[in-house]
């Protein structure tokens, strides 16, 4: 499964921000679907993630409050929604794909590209 993130973007702090993930000609419904994050020096990190139904989320204590994660299964599309960005927030962020409802990155199987996103102070 090829995945496709997008939506990054450079935004001032307190800003928002939309990401998307989608695998194009492909359904995502099988799979519970997770966001990480990487920032430059650091290990990448998870930021939330939603089972294969939408019915279950979990965040990060970082994004708990300020981030959303939603799904869109008919169009095969699952969202970050990222309020009150912080340039602490600054990072390269990754969807990825799971069998199975979990926050642990080893458990996540596919992988999109990364979509960068730059808050300035």
């Amino acid at each position: 499964v090829q995945l496709q993130a997008s939506g990054g973007g450079l935004v001032q702090a307190g800003g928002s921000l939309r990401l998307s993930c989608t695998a194009p000609g492909r359904t995502l419904s099988s799979y519970a679907m997770g966001w990480f994050r990487q920032a430059p020096g650091k290990e990448r990190e998870f930021v939330a993630a939603i089972s294969w139904s939408g019915g279950s989320t979990y965040y990060a204590g970082s994004a708990k409050g300020r981030f959303s994660i939603s799904r869109d299964n008919a169009k095969k599309m699952v969202n970050l929604q990222m309020n009150s960005l912080k340039p602490e927030d600054t990072a390269v962020y990754y969807c990825a794909a799971a069998w199975g409802f979990t926050r642990i990155e080893a458990e996540y199987k596919y992988w999109g590209q990364g979509t960068q996103v730059t808050v300035s102070s």
